[in-house]
């Protein structure tokens, strides 16, 4: 088997994952959206690990901005490792997880639940520890995943809290119906795979996006760090500006997730600032925002801004996995990492 081919056929699954969840996934979403409404809780509060914690970050910003209600992301050592017994009355918990298998996520989540919390195990993994341990569960049908970096169960999870929270609100999911068809689009043009080439041995790497688009730069620069094992930082547009511009140079590419919307449009001055720097930079998206850019990858331009980033994700999938191959590494199976890791 060739390497990365396990990787490389997950992330041209996830049209049809996608397009599963939607069919077969709202009958639970909008089930435990109705209980969410009926207890009307006023903070919520995002558990994850890892990946599904980039996950998380992207529904703190869908909360926050179609809900209107505070959100957070939790640490379960406080409750795992330091034996706080915090009160959660009114408070909603969501557990994100591929695997449902954590132990400090499954406990974190029981301890919650016992504080007063309605618990949502938001999972691949229907039966699993955490979607036993909590209230409700609502599981993303992502289908099998072997790769050990996590692909469609990623764009499985945040459409999976798209749907959850636009339900939650009284939505019809009509605005996420074209996305399966849109991330076939982008699977088809290869585009990071495409660019892959640039960045064979470069050791050190920046990205960054704002609003939306910054739970994207996070989730890319842990895939280039788990299959290439390069120094990838990723950093909030906002944040870069502060301190982190300095360490840019020419051996430091940054890879900017530019949306089509207020997030893109939040992101000029920064933009302007690696221009003017002379800065290597590829963008992703809107393009238009940054001429002088070395490089740019196309995404459709019709979709929502709180949907992009299931979009937004695919080509730099591609670009870890076409990295990874081209420098004799197998993404499949990245040196030191499990499936599920076990922490407390």
């Amino acid at each position: 088997m060739d390497r990365g081919s396990v990787m490389a056929a997950e992330i041209a699954e996830q049209p049809r994952s996608l397009a599963r969840l939607l069919a077969d996934g709202l009958p639970a979403i909008r089930s435990a959206a109705d209980v969410v409404r009926t207890r009307q809780p006023r903070f919520v509060l995002l558990a994850a690990r890892g990946t599904s914690d980039h996950a998380a970050l992207y529904a703190k910003y869908l909360i926050e901005t179609r809900l209107g209600l505070p959100a957070g992301l939790v640490s379960p050592s406080t409750l795992t490792v330091y034996d706080s017994t915090p009160s959660y009355a009114d408070v909603l918990w969501i557990a994100v997880s591929q695997s449902g298998g954590s132990p400090d996520l499954v406990e974190s989540t029981q301890r919650a639940r016992r504080a007063g919390a309605l618990t949502i195990a938001l999972t691949n993994a229907d039966g699993s520890p955490l979607a036993s341990a909590a209230d409700l569960h609502v599981d993303v049908l992502a289908g099998p995943e072997r790769a050990v970096a996590a692909t469609k169960s990623y764009t499985s999870e945040l459409l999976a809290l798209w749907l959850l929270i636009d339900a939650w609100v009284g939505g019809d999911a009509s605005p996420a119906r074209v996305i399966p068809e849109r991330a076939q689009a982008v699977v088809d043009l290869r585009e990071g795979i495409a660019v892959a080439p640039r960045y064979r041995f470069v050791e050190r790497l920046i990205t960054t996006g704002r609003g939306f688009a910054y739970p994207t730069a996070r989730e890319a620069a842990l895939k280039l760090m788990e299959t290439s094992y390069l120094a990838a930082h990723a950093f909030s547009s906002a944040d870069l500006m502060h301190g982190p511009l300095a360490m840019i140079d020419e051996d430091r590419p940054v890879i900017a997730v530019v949306p089509y919307g207020a997030g893109g449009a939040a992101m000029q001055p920064v933009l302007d600032r690696l221009a003017e720097s002379g800065a290597d930079l590829l963008v992703e998206g809107d393009a238009s925002r940054a001429p002088s850019a070395a490089a740019a990858i196309w995404l459709p331009d019709d979709v929502p801004e709180d949907l992009a980033p299931i979009l937004q994700i695919i080509p730099l999938q591609q670009l870890a996995y076409a990295m990874a191959v081209a420098r004799g590494y197998d993404p499949d199976a990245p040196r030191g990492l499990r499936k599920v890791t076990e922490t407390r």
